[in-house]
C-alpha cells in the first residue's frame, strides 16, 4: 500500500492516525497544527478530502466522535480544545470548561456509547464531560497522578492507571470508586486498554512490560496475577490496544522506531 497521507505529508511529528468509525476515511493530526482527512480508496490513490489548520495549536491528540460527525483535538500546551464539525464544516473552539481548573488539557478518552468525554487532568483529577454539550458532569480523583484511562465497552466503568502503578475502577453512573488494584511490578503506569468483549485489561508500564489481566480478577483482587506478562519491548510501553475480536493485542513504544509487537 502507498502511504495513506500520500497527498499531504505532515511537516512535523504525527500524533494521531485514526480510521473513521463508518466511512472509508483516515485522519492524521500532529505537531504541524493540522488535521487532515484522506479517502482510503485503493492501492494507487488516497485523495485528500481536506486539511484544517489550527493556528498556534500543535496537536497532542485528535479523535473522531463515536458518530463520526466531529473531530475533537487537544493541544500540547493549552487549556482549551477544538471541535471540528465535519457536517457543518466549522471549527468550534472550546475556550474553557466551567469547573475545570487545568493549565493544560492534553489526554482524553471518549466513551464507546458516545455520551461522555473524559479529560485526564494533572494531580490525579479526572473530569467527566458530556460529549454533546462539552460541559462538566463530575470530577473524580485518583491517588497520585493519572497517566491513562479507558472506558469499558458498555461505557459503564472507567479504568484509570496512575503513575504509581495503581489502577482505579470507577462507576460512571455514580462516579464512585468500585475497586482499586496494583499492577504487578509496575514502576510507572503508562497506558491501559480494555478488550472489546470486556474479558481482558492490559496495563503497559515504563519498563516496557505489559501485563494482561482478566477483568474478573481486576474487579475482585487487590493484587491480581497477570494471565500473561509481555516482555518484548525494551523501551517504555506507550500504547496498548486490542483488535475488535479480542484475538490480538498490539503493544507499542513511541520511544524508538518500529517498536510494535502483535501478541
Amino acid at each position: 500500500c502507498i502511504p495513506a497521507n500520500q497527498e499531504r505529508f505532515a511537516n512535523g511529528k504525527l500524533v494521531t492516525v485514526q480510521f473513521h468509525p463508518s466511512a472509508q476515511v483516515v485522519m492524521t493530526a500532529g505537531h504541524d497544527r493540522s488535521v487532515s482527512l484522506f479517502q482510503v480508496k485503493n492501492f494507487s490513490l488516497n485523495p485528500k478530502i481536506q486539511s484544517i489548520y489550527l493556528e498556534n495549536f500543535p496537536i497532542y491528540k485528535a479523535h473522531f466522535s463515536v458518530d463520526g460527525e466531529q473531530v475533537i483535538a487537544t493541544g500540547t500546551h493549552h487549556s482549551m480544545f477544538f471541535v471540528y464539525d465535519m457536517i457543518a464544516g466549522s471549527i468550534i473552539p472550546i475556550p474553557k470548561v466551567r469547573g475545570v481548573e487545568e493549565k493544560f488539557l492534553r489526554n482524553f478518552e471518549l466513551s464507546p456509547d458516545g455520551s461522555f468525554m473524559l479529560l485526564i487532568g494533572t494531580s490525579g483529577y479526572l473530569h467527566l464531560l458530556s460529549t454533546k454539550t462539552k460541559e462538566l458532569i463530575s470530577t473524580m480523583k485518583v491517588n497520585g497522578r493519572c497517566t491513562a484511562s479507558a472506558f469499558t465497552p458498555d461505557s459503564s466503568k472507567i479504568y484509570s492507571y496512575s503513575k504509581e502503578g495503581e489502577v482505579f475502577i470507577w462507576d460512571v453512573r455514580n462516579r464512585k470508586c468500585l475497586h482499586k488494584f496494583e499492577d504487578e511490578g509496575s514502576l510507572e503506569g503508562k497506558c491501559i486498554a480494555v478488550s472489546k468483549n470486556n474479558q481482558y485489561v492490559a496495563c503497559g508500564s515504563s519498563s516496557g512490560v505489559v501485563n494482561l489481566y482478566t477483568t474478573d480478577a481486576c474487579l475482585k483482587e487487590n493484587h491480581p496475577k497477570p494471565v500473561k506478562a509481555i516482555m518484548n519491548l525494551v523501551t517504555s510501553a506507550t500504547c496498548v490496544t486490542f483488535n475488535p475480536t479480542t484475538e490480538i493485542l498490539a503493544v507499542a513504544s513511541r520511544d524508538t522506531d518500529e517498536a510494535v509487537k502483535l501478541v
